[in-house]
């Protein structure tokens, strides 16, 4: 197969999201909610001066689009975008919290079963088929996890919880096909900005002392524009021509890449049975992804 630039733009993105946790850790000794907070904040700002600068008419077509449409599709759309930055701000804390506070491991683990929860999420709430090899992956993916909750439940826990936030996430944004994407995308930081202001206490945010802290605003920049306007803008070019199945295969580069540092960067041990865990997780992967047989004509 040949790699069209496209191709290197999709590997670019999960690539880049793969080294994530090495700036992240970078913050260890910070509150979840205080990084989150200007992770926000500062991607708000980025994508709000892009579109300012660049994409100001792809703003007024998305406007228009939702403004002739049905009432019901503008309710639907409205309703999953909400909910979308709902999920995408939860998404983003309890990761920040896993890596951070747990593990690299369970981070990484989290993603990587992620497209299969997605999968099954489709399947339960819109009727979606599956394959009997996507069962098979699927009754894979409940041996790895039962196999990693036997030795620490509440890691095996957490993973599940950020996969399933982003899997629901994912599953919402379903509703939004034909909208441009980065547009919906600021809207749902905009509503997660207002959402965290006033919970930032709760969160353990200190907005105004981290506008004095130096060494906070240049890590959430860099996680902010390299790590998190910069991919977006990769995948979202590679998703205009080629298709969501390849590009869904490519983003398992991005666990793949965190598991890589947690053992061999950032020195985290695993056990035996964790080892086997991780070996089934990655056959329900591979057996997830296997193609479907064609019937061949004569």
């Amino acid at each position: 197969m040949k790699l069209s630039r496209h191709h290197l733009a999709a590997l670019a993105a999960f690539l880049i999201w793969g080294f994530f946790p090495i700036p992240l850790r970078w913050l260890h000794g910070y509150a979840s909610g205080q990084i989150l907070f200007f992770r926000i904040l500062i991607s708000l700002l980025v994508l709000l001066l892009i579109h300012g600068l660049g994409r100001r008419a792809a703003v007024r077509a998305v406007w228009q689009q939702w403004q002739a449409a049905p009432v019901a599709e503008r309710r639907a759309v409205a309703v999953s975008t909400g909910l979308g930055g709902v999920l995408l701000t939860s998404n983003w804390l309890l990761f920040i919290y896993v890596v951070n506070q747990v593990s690299v491991q369970a981070g990484s683990f989290a993603y990587l079963i992620c497209p299969i929860l997605t999968a099954l999420l489709g399947f339960v709430l819109l009727r979606e088929k599956l394959r009997p090899n996507q069962w098979a992956a699927i009754a894979l993916s409940a041996l790895s996890c039962a196999l990693l909750g036997a030795g620490d439940l509440r890691t095996v826990g957490m993973s599940l919880v950020v996969a399933f936030t982003y899997a629901f996430y994912l599953i919402t944004q379903r509703r939004l096909q034909g909208y441009d994407r980065l547009v919906l995308l600021t809207v749902q930081l905009t509503l997660a900005a207002a959402l965290i202001l006033p919970l930032a206490p709760l969160l353990g945010a200190q907005p105004l002392a981290g506008l004095h802290d130096t060494h906070l605003l240049l890590v959430a920049t860099l996680l902010s524009v390299v790590f998190t306007v910069l991919p977006l803008f990769l995948n979202l070019y590679a998703l205009n021509v080629l298709p969501s199945g390849t590009v869904g295969i490519l983003m398992y580069l991005n666990p793949i890449v965190s598991f890589a540092l947690a053992f061999w960067y950032f020195g985290e041990a695993a056990t035996a049975v964790q080892g086997v865990a991780y070996g089934v997780i990655l056959a329900s992967v591979v057996l997830y992804n296997w193609p479907a047989k064609r019937s061949v004509s004569v």
